[in-house]
C-alpha cells in the first residue's frame, strides 16, 4: 500500500492509520472510534472495523507513543472509558500517509478513498493528493488502458476497465467546484 516516504516511521497497518486519523479529528474513547468505523457509518462504508480491531489499534498506537490517554470517563453501562488523543509524534506519520499516493490501482478502492474522505473530514482539500496520485499511477493507467480490454482475457479486460474508471475519477476530481 502507498507508503513511500514513510519507511523511517513506525510500521503501521491500515487499521492503525485509520484509527489514528479518526482520533486526529477529535479525542475520543475506543467505543466512539468503533462507532465511527462501524458498518454503514461514513467511514465504515469504505472500511469497516469491529470493536476488537479498533481496541487493538489503539493499544498498539499508544504503545508506540502515537496516542496518549487524556482522561477517563465513566462508561454508560460498563467499565470506564479512556479518551485518547494523537500525540505530537503521531502527527507526522499520519500526515505522511494522508499525503502519499497509493502504489497500485487495486489500493484505490479502500486506501485512497479513505484518504480522500479523511482529508475532507479534517477540512482539507484533497487536490494535492489527487494530483500526486495521478502522477504516480499515470504510466500504469496508460499501459493498462492501451494494452488491455480488447481481447478475451477476462483479467486484462477487468484491469483495463478499472484503469479507465480510475483515470476518469482522477481527471474529474479537479474539475469539481471547490475540489481544491
Amino acid at each position: 500500500m502507498g507508503h513511500q516516504g514513510e519507511r523511517d516511521g513506525p510500521s503501521l497497518t491500515l487499521n492503525d492509520r485509520v484509527v489514528l486519523a479518526v482520533l486526529r479529528e477529535e479525542p475520543a474513547h475506543g467505543f466512539a472510534v468503533a462507532r465511527a468505523l462501524a458498518a454503514g457509518s461514513d467511514l465504515g462504508r469504505i472500511l469497516t472495523l469491529r470493536r476488537p480491531q479498533v481496541y487493538r489499534a489503539i493499544d498498539r498506537l499508544a504503545a508506540l507513543d502515537l496516542l496518549e490517554p487524556i482522561v477517563t470517563e465513566p462508561g454508560d453501562a460498563g467499565p470506564k472509558r479512556t479518551v485518547y488523543r494523537v500525540t505530537e509524534a503521531g502527527v507526522a506519520p499520519l500526515e505522511a500517509w494522508l499525503s502519499t499516493p497509493v502504489d497500485h490501482v487495486r489500493d484505490l478502492r479502500v486506501e485512497f478513498l479513505l484518504k480522500l474522505r479523511l482529508l475532507e473530514r479534517l477540512g482539507r482539500g484533497p487536490a494535492p493528493l489527487v494530483e500526486a496520485q495521478r502522477r504516480a499511477l499515470g504510466p500504469t493507467l496508460a499501459r493498462l488502458t492501451e494494452t488491455g480490454g480488447g481481447g478475451g482475457d477476462v483479467v486484462e479486460r477487468w484491469r483495463a476497465e478499472n484503469a479507465r474508471a480510475v483515470g476518469r475519477f482522477l481527471d474529474g476530481w479537479t474539475a469539481r467546484p471547490g475540489a481544491g
